[in-house]
């Protein structure tokens, strides 16, 4: 019992946030638009007894579903979501590796003070934080003050309210959430085997292949499913920093629920989206998994 009592907590944490609340989104997905409060119908009426049941289930369908895979707005809106999701992970790779690489071969004593710079984003608000960006992207804002002021170019970029925006803002929001795993996984690794493949005669960065990335495997795979996962769903970010051709489902579930009200559809949506992530979620559970197993 004193097992179960343990391990009880959490199963009702999620039972009651994400189970009960996935049910309910579930449920709303399989009705019809309503002028009503709530903007659905059926409702369950447990009053009328097993007949008010039976006729509360009858009315459920799957017509938002079958709405949802004809309509190419929203086929566009899933496939722009992971698309725009995938090229910001792998960017945010390219832009976290050295970092966390540099931090992982720092001194020691330098390193606490790297983790927390690292971190030091996160004290902010994050809807803050993309705010700032506006003032950086915008035409007369810092980054095209400093590119003309410099020379680099004799008229103002057009960045604001455009993708390259939207991959700017990701890769900044997520960064940390790449650099963490990313460092742990290289900071496990042993000095003496880069100096071994060195005394055999591999190069500097014949040794770094051949040794430290497969390694960091384990580190890669961890940030870029901590990366692409939320990046799929991201509504602050392309609503921000995007223009109207930024096309992302979190836009889409936002102005289904709130603009045409219409929540069935809205939650057919996130019932979707929550499938498509479900793969990438349990690969990073797999993985972690083994990690554990191995002692890593």
């Amino acid at each position: 019992m004193r097992r179960w009592y343990v391990i009880a907590p959490p199963y009702l944490w999620l039972l009651i946030f994400f189970l009960v609340p996935f049910v309910i989104v579930f449920k709303i997905s399989l009705s019809d638009i309503a002028t009503a409060i709530p903007p659905y119908i059926p409702t369950l009426n447990l009053s009328a007894g097993w007949e008010g049941i039976k006729d509360f289930f009858s009315q459920l369908d799957f017509e938002n579903y079958a709405f949802i895979f004809s309509d190419p707005l929203y086929i566009g809106a899933y496939w722009s979501s992971l698309k725009i999701a995938a090229i910001a992970t792998f960017l945010t790779l390219l832009v976290g590796y050295p970092i966390a690489y540099g931090m992982a071969r720092a001194p020691k004593e330098w390193q606490p003070t790297l983790m927390m710079l690292v971190i030091l984003p996160f004290w902010t608000s994050f809807l803050i934080r993309v705010y700032a960006w506006i003032g950086i992207l915008k035409k007369e804002g810092l980054l095209n003050l400093f590119l003309m002021n410099t020379g680099l170019v004799s008229e103002p970029l057009n960045i604001m309210n455009t993708t390259t925006a939207v991959y700017i803002g990701i890769v900044y929001s997520y960064l940390p959430f790449m650099i963490l795993p990313l460092y742990t996984s290289l900071e496990k690794i042993k000095p003496s085997l880069i100096e071994a493949a060195e005394d055999l005669g591999s190069p500097p960065w014949k040794a770094f292949w051949q040794v430290t990335f497969p390694l960091s495997v384990p580190g890669i795979v961890a940030g870029c499913l901590l990366v692409f996962i939320p990046a799929v769903g991201e509504f602050v970010i392309p609503d921000l920093l995007g223009g109207s051709e930024t096309l992302m489902i979190g836009k889409t579930l936002w102005s289904e629920f709130f603009n045409n009200r219409d929540w069935p559809v809205a939650s057919a949506v996130a019932v979707i989206l929550l499938i498509v992530l479900v793969v990438p979620i349990m690969m990073f559970q797999k993985m972690q998994e083994k990690q554990r197993e191995a002692g890593l």
